[in-house]
């Protein structure tokens, strides 16, 4: 398994200041640069303080000035909201820019609140995703694209100049339902998924699904890869895990607000709601514990065939702690996952 860091820019205290935000992400980004993180993930979101990247794009281009290995993936880029005529153009700059290694994640939105107030209801954001979704491959991998559908009608035309990546950037299909999964990886996307704060058995169907996918693709599928995408911390003892786990249950009640909830929101920070799930529930599915815990926790994550864990961490805990985390996993808990698949090749 490979492991990407999650720039998830949680931002409780928005007295901190949007320059402390993303200096902290700069810093996480060269951390997992030189860690061995094979991945970093950005994310994309509007007018609230969770997850807050509203330009992932700018982002990235900034993290490949300061990085020199790492992939730098979108989480997602939410497609509805952009005009592909101008978003085709915006990629293919910033592939170019991140000399190659940047890496599309695409979806419809997550969020009901934000996506109302930016004009793009979630509930009809389906079809037009997948309007965007076929209108953007045309454009960065083909010249003079004309279109005629439901929500683009457009003359021939070329995007400049074109994409670094032959024939476009890799591009990951964001899915959360195991059927959506399934059909998008029959379609040849490579998978970026999440449980959320479900259990393991949820994350086995997603898998799954994105396993009979690939099998079914046969041999024009063996390139696929699958995301998963868990919130996870790295502790000391067992009082730090309680406190991290703590501010991960505030995490969610903030997220559920805006996911599933009413999206009750002020000045951009999003009201923390009471939870169906007790904090004893969600300890049973979060990957928050000590480095030994954490080996044999990914276990059933390797054995069941995912190629990438995604760690969100933060969560609400200090620059400092994230980065020791970040360490600590990188010391204690990569090195056997390395082992591992140094054994699968011999």
């Amino acid at each position: 398994m490979r492991f990407n860091h999650f720039l998830s820019s949680y931002y409780p205290d928005t007295s901190y200041g949007g320059k402390n935000l993303y200096n902290d992400m700069l810093e996480q980004a060269r951390a997992a640069d030189g860690l061995g993180y094979a991945s970093i993930s950005i994310p994309e979101h509007h007018l609230i303080n969770i997850l807050l990247t509203p330009a992932p794009l700018q982002m990235a281009v900034r993290l490949a000035t300061e990085t020199r290995n790492v992939r730098l993936v979108t989480s997602v880029a939410v497609l509805p909201l952009h005009d592909m005529r101008v978003y085709a153009g915006e990629v293919a700059m910033a592939d170019i820019l991140c000399d190659g290694r940047l890496v599309l994640g695409v979806g419809r939105g997550a969020f009901a609140y934000e996506m109302a107030r930016m004009g793009c209801p979630i509930e009809g954001t389906r079809e037009k995703f997948d309007e965007s979704l076929d209108v953007l491959m045309a454009l960065l991998s083909e010249e003079e694209v004309s279109w005629s559908g439901k929500f683009y009608n457009f003359e021939p035309l070329t995007i400049m100049p074109r994409p670094l990546s032959e024939p476009m950037p890799q591009i990951v299909m964001a899915a959360l339902v195991p059927e959506a999964i399934y059909h998008s990886t029959l379609r040849g996307f490579h998978i970026q998924t999440t449980p959320l704060q479900g259990d393991m058995n949820k994350m086995l169907e997603q898998v799954d699904a994105f396993k009979r996918g690939k099998a079914e693709l046969g041999a024009a599928g063996e390139h696929l890869t699958v995301s998963l995408s868990r919130v996870a911390f790295v502790v000391s003892n067992e009082s730090e895990r309680r406190a991290k786990l703590e501010l991960a249950y505030d995490y969610y009640s903030r997220f559920d607000n805006v996911q599933t909830g009413p999206g009750i929101v002020s000045h951009g920070a999003i009201e923390p709601l009471p939870r169906n799930q007790t904090i004893e529930e969600m300890d049973q599915n979060l990957l928050i514990c000590t480095p030994e815990q954490m080996v044999d926790k990914l276990g059933p994550y390797a054995e069941a065939g995912i190629d990438e864990i995604i760690f969100n961490m933060n969560i609400g805990t200090t620059q400092a702690e994230t980065l020791d985390a970040m360490q600590c996993f990188s010391e204690e808990v990569m090195p056997h996952f390395d082992d591992q698949r140094r054994s699968r090749v011999a």
